[in-house]
């Protein structure tokens, strides 16, 4: 499975490295991650994780403009756009039809090909265009995939709460993952 990755500069930085680190784990299916980055992404990483460890990041980057990126096209073969955190502004853009970057142009080729679109919105409280947009994206085929941790697994630190997150986000794009399940030993 080829997987492009779409990092923006809404706060949940932490949730971008979990999901980097365990598509790293997951070679055995995925075979190739495409990695955007938002200009705003950088500095709330730098804020949030107060590192730049996302230079270590082994997967390929395109830049935000770069519309020669394989899976700014349908013709590609890459089956799942995650945006992770999703700001508000790109899921306004999306719903919009507003392509004028790379990560919302791969979004609106995964839409139109019937390709897995999972956005992972931060923000709280949501206001009505908030709620607007991400009953346009559902509607058109997307997943809003909020980045609401759950707490059943009990999670001992901020990396576990945010798996919670990320295990739902592997899973919905058809991957197969190791973690907590309701009910399930």
């Amino acid at each position: 499975m080829k997987i492009a990755v779409a990092v923006t500069g809404a706060s949940g930085s932490v949730y971008a490295r979990v999901l980097l680190d365990k598509l790293q784990q997951l070679q055995g299916q995925v075979t190739e991650v495409g990695l955007v980055w938002s200009t705003n992404a950088f500095t709330v990483w730098e804020h949030e994780l107060q590192n730049k460890d996302y230079n270590k990041i082994p997967f390929k980057s395109w830049d935000k403009n770069d519309f020669m990126a394989p899976f700014a096209s349908g013709s590609s073969s890459y089956e799942a756009l995650i945006i992770c955190p999703c700001s508000m502004g790109t899921l306004g853009r999306i719903a919009n039809g507003i392509s004028n970057d790379l990560v919302t142009r791969t979004a609106d080729v995964m839409l139109k090909e019937r390709r897995k679109l999972i956005c992972v919105v931060r923000e709280t409280p949501y206001n009505l265009i908030h709620l607007r947009n991400m009953t346009t994206i559902t509607e058109a085929g997307g997943i809003i995939c909020p980045a609401t941790p759950s707490f059943y697994s009990r999670p001992q630190n901020i990396d576990e709460a945010a798996y919670t997150v990320i295990h739902r986000v592997l899973q919905l794009s058809g991957l197969k993952v190791d973690g907590y399940k309701w009910q399930e030993e």
